[in-house]
C-alpha cells in the first residue's frame, strides 16, 4: 500500500492533548439524533508521517444511518480541482502545454464569445472570467447528461469579465483544463489521473468518480435543496460515477494525505518523484501578484497559485486564524478542507459530510485547534 507511515503525535511534534480538542469538537458536532454534521474524519501529518485518522458520526445524513466506516471514502468536492490541475502541470513539464498560450491554441472553438485572449494560466488561477457553473447546470444534471455535454457548454460559455482582470471562482475553468488534458493525452481525465498520479503513488482508495470503488464505502453527504429527492444529487449513482473534474473525486483520508505530502515534498513522496521542485513552487506561489491587470487589493487578499489556493487571511475564506499567508490548500462544498504548511512541514485534512456554506466557521474552528497542536 502507498500510505504514509503512522506515528504517535509526540513523535512528530504534535501535542496530543491539543489535538484532542479538535477530536472532541467533531465528536460533539456529529453526535445526537440530528447532528449539525452527519460524519467526518480528521488526519494530521508532519515530517512525512501521519497521526492515524479518526472518524466520527455516521455514514450518511439520513435518520438511522449506520456508524461511519473507518474505511469510508469521502466526496472531496472542490479539493478535486487541484488534483485535476496536477494532471495539467504534468503536461506542462512534458513540453505539451504552455501556461502562457491562449486556450484557443489547443481548443480552437474556445475563442467563441470573446475568449480569444484567455490564457491557460487564467484557467489555473480562477482569473479567466469563466462562470462557476453553466446556466443550465441543474437541467443537464436532471437529464443525466454525460461529461462531454458540460465540456461543450464550457467551451461555448460567455465570460463574466475580461481574462486576467479579476479573480472569481470558476469550476468551468477547471473543466476546460480537464479537456485540455484529455485532448493532449487522448485519454479521459479520470484515466489520466489514475495512470499518471494515483497508480505511480500506489493509491487505490482515490479516484475521479466512484467507478471501481466499493459503493458501500462511499460516505453520503448532505445535499443542496435543489437536489433533495432527485436522482442526480451528490449521493446518486449518476453523480457519484460522473467524475466531475471540478468536484467529483472520492478518497480516503490516508490517500489524500499522500497527495498533500507530495506537495510538501516538492514533488516527491516515499522516494517517488512525480513533479519537479520548480513546478511545485510555481503551483504554490501567488500568481496573481504578477498579473498586471489584477487589482493589488485582490492579489493581496485573495491569493491563488496554479490550482492551489493560498490562505486568504483576514477574510471569511481563511482556513485558520494563525496560519501563515503562504499556507496552501483547498476547500470543498461538502464540508472538506485540506491545507499544507511548508514552514512547519505539516498538513491538515478535514473531511466531513455537512454542507460547508451552512456553517463555514465549523471547519475553521477545527483547523484552529489542529494548528495549535503543531508545536
Amino acid at each position: 500500500m502507498g500510505r504514509l507511515k503512522h506515528a504517535k503525535p509526540k513523535e512528530i511534534g504534535i501535542d496530543a492533548d491539543r489535538l484532542d480538542v479538535a477530536y472532541r469538537l467533531l465528536r460533539k458536532w456529529t453526535s445526537g439524533p440530528e447532528p449539525p454534521i452527519p460524519g467526518g474524519a480528521i488526519l494530521v501529518g508532519r515530517h512525512g508521517r501521519i497521526v492515524p485518522p479518526r472518524f466520527f458520526g455516521r455514514q450518511g445524513p439520513e435518520p438511522g444511518a449506520e456508524p461511519i466506516r473507518e474505511d469510508g471514502l469521502f466526496l472531496l468536492a472542490s479539493i478535486s480541482k487541484p488534483i485535476t490541475y496536477l494532471a495539467g502541470m504534468l503536461q506542462v513539464e512534458r513540453g505539451q502545454l504552455n501556461l502562457s498560450d491562449p486556450v484557443s491554441r489547443y481548443i480552437p472553438d474556445f475563442a467563441a464569445q470573446h475568449k480569444e485572449d484567455t490564457l491557460v494560466e487564467h484557467l489555473f488561477t480562477h482569473t479567466s472570467g469563466m462562470p462557476d457553473m453553466l446556466p443550465d447546470n441543474a437541467d443537464l444534471r436532471r437529464k443525466h447528461a454525460p461529461l462531454k455535454r458540460f465540456i461543450q457548454g464550457a467551451i461555448g460559455a460567455t465570460p463574466l469579465f475580461p481574462p486576467g482582470t479579476d479573480r472569481k471562482y470558476q469550476s468551468m475553468g477547471t473543466l476546460v483544463t480537464a479537456e485540455l488534458v484529455q485532448r493532449l493525452t487522448g485519454r479521459p481525465i479520470r484515466e489520466v489521473l489514475r495512470r499518471e498520479l494515483f497508480e505511480p503513488l500506489d493509491l487505490v482508495d482515490i479516484a475521479l468518480g466512484s467507478r471501481g470503488l466499493d459503493r458501500q464505502r462511499l460516505v453520503r453527504v448532505e445535499v443542496p435543496e435543489y437536489q433533495i429527492g432527485s436522482d442526480f444529487g451528490w449521493n446518486s449513482r449518476y453523480w457519484q460515477e460522473f467524475g466531475a473534474p471540478w468536484g467529483g473525486a472520492f478518497a480516503s483520508p490516508e490517500d489524500l494525505a499522500v497527495i498533500c505530502q507530495l506537495m510538501l515534498g516538492d514533488g516527491q513522496v516515499r522516494g517517488t518523484r512525480l513533479l519537479a521542485p520548480a513546478t511545485v513552487r510555481s503551483m504554490t506561489e501567488n500568481r496573481l501578484a504578477t498579473m498586471p491587470e489584477i487589482a493589488p487589493r485582490v492579489a493581496a487578499t485573495r491569493p491563488w497559485g496554479l490550482g492551489w489556493k493560498l490562505n486568504h487571511r483576514g477574510t471569511s475564506a481563511s482556513w485558520g486564524d494563525a496560519l501563515d499567508a503562504d499556507v496552501f490548500g483547498h476547500t470543498g462544498a461538502t464540508g472538506t478542507m485540506c491545507w499544507m504548511d511548508r514552514r512547519r512541514d505539516a498538513f491538515c485534512i478535514l473531511l466531513t459530510s455537512g454542507i460547508r456554506s451552512r456553517a463555514p466557521w465549523r471547519l475553521v474552528h477545527l483547523s484552529n485547534a489542529v494548528s495549535a497542536a503543531i508545536i
